[in-house]
C-alpha cells in the first residue's frame, strides 16, 4: 500500500504542474505580444496577467507541485523519481491536442514513444 501512496505524490506533483500549464495555454493564447510594441507594454501586460484569476489558480497549482514533489523525494531517490517528470511532456500533449487542437506529427509521436520508453528502463533502476 505504501508503494501506492509514495507514487500517488509523485504523480499528483506532476498533475499539478501539467494543469498549471495548460491553464496559462488557455488563458494566454487569445492575446499576442506582437500587439504590444515596446518591451516596456510587453511587460506591464505579462505582469498585469498576474492578477488574472485564472494565473493565480495556476501559480497556486505550480506550488503545489512543489510542495507534493517535496513529500515525493522524502519517499524516493531523486535519481528514481525525477524521471517521471518525463510524463509532464506526454500528459501536456495529449491535452493539448484535446484542449487547444495542436497538431499530431509522426516526430512528436516518436518523442513521446521514446520518452516512455527512457521512463520504462529508468524506473527498473530501483526504488527506495
Amino acid at each position: 500500500m505504501s508503494f501506492l501512496i509514495n507514487h500517488f505524490y509523485l504523480f499528483l506533483a506532476i498533475g499539478f504542474g501539467v494543469l498549471s500549464q495548460l491553464i496559462i495555454k488557455w488563458k494566454m493564447s487569445s492575446f499576442s505580444f506582437d500587439d504590444y510594441e515596446t518591451m516596456s507594454d510587453k511587460f506591464i501586460f505579462a505582469f498585469s496577467m498576474l492578477f488574472n484569476p485564472y494565473i493565480i489558480l495556476s501559480l497556486i497549482f505550480t506550488l503545489l507541485a512543489g510542495v507534493t514533489w517535496m513529500i515525493a523525494m522524502t519517499k524516493f531517490d531523486i535519481s528514481y523519481a525525477y524521471p517521471f517528470t518525463t510524463l509532464g511532456f506526454v500528459f501536456v500533449f495529449i491535452f493539448s491536442v484535446i484542449l487547444f487542437n495542436e497538431p499530431i506529427n509522426s516526430h512528436k509521436i516518436l518523442g513521446l514513444l521514446f520518452i516512455i520508453i527512457g521512463l520504462v528502463i529508468s524506473s527498473r533502476g530501483g526504488q527506495v
